[in-house]
C-alpha cells in the first residue's frame, strides 16, 4: 500500500512540475509569443500580469461583465493605437501585436467607460 501511495504521489507531483513548465513557458519565453489576458467588468480591466518582454504578445480580451465592451491600447509618446472590436458579454477576442517596448495604456472605447474606470497599463521590457 506504501509503493501505491508513492507513486500516486509522485505522479502528481510530475503532471504538477509539466503544468508549471508549460504555464511559464507561455509566458514569453522562447519557445513563443508573452500572453496578457485582459479581463473586462463594469468598470474595471484586470490584467493577468503586468509586464511582458518586448516582441510578439497574445492579447486577449475576456469580457466577463454584463455590458459589451472593446479595449484600445496605445504607447505613451507613440501615435498608434491598436484595437480590440466589441466584444459582448461571455465573449473573447484575441490580437497577436508586436510591441516595442515602454509603458502601454490600455482602455474601453465605448460610452463613458473610460471614465468610470475602465482603463490600465502595461509595461513592456526589453529582452535580455
Amino acid at each position: 500500500m506504501k509503493l501505491l501511495v508513492f507513486f500516486v504521489a509522485s505522479t502528481a507531483g510530475l503532471v504538477a512540475a509539466i503544468g508549471v513548465l508549460v504555464w511559464t513557458g507561455s509566458a514569453g519565453g522562447a519557445g513563443g509569443p508573452a500572453r496578457v489576458q485582459v479581463t473586462a467588468l463594469e468598470f474595471e480591466y484586470r490584467l493577468s500580469r503586468q509586464r511582458v518582454p518586448e516582441g510578439r504578445v497574445l492579447i486577449e480580451l475576456a469580457n466577463f461583465g454584463q455590458d459589451e465592451h472593446d479595449l484600445a491600447l496605445r504607447r505613451v509618446g507613440g501615435t498608434r493605437t491598436y484595437s480590440l472590436a466589441k466584444t459582448l458579454p461571455g465573449r473573447r477576442r484575441t490580437a497577436s501585436l508586436r510591441l516595442l517596448p515602454g509603458r502601454y495604456r490600455l482602455w474601453c472605447r465605448l460610452g463613458d467607460h473610460r471614465l468610470r474606470g475602465m482603463f490600465a497599463d502595461l509595461r513592456v521590457t526589453k529582452r535580455r
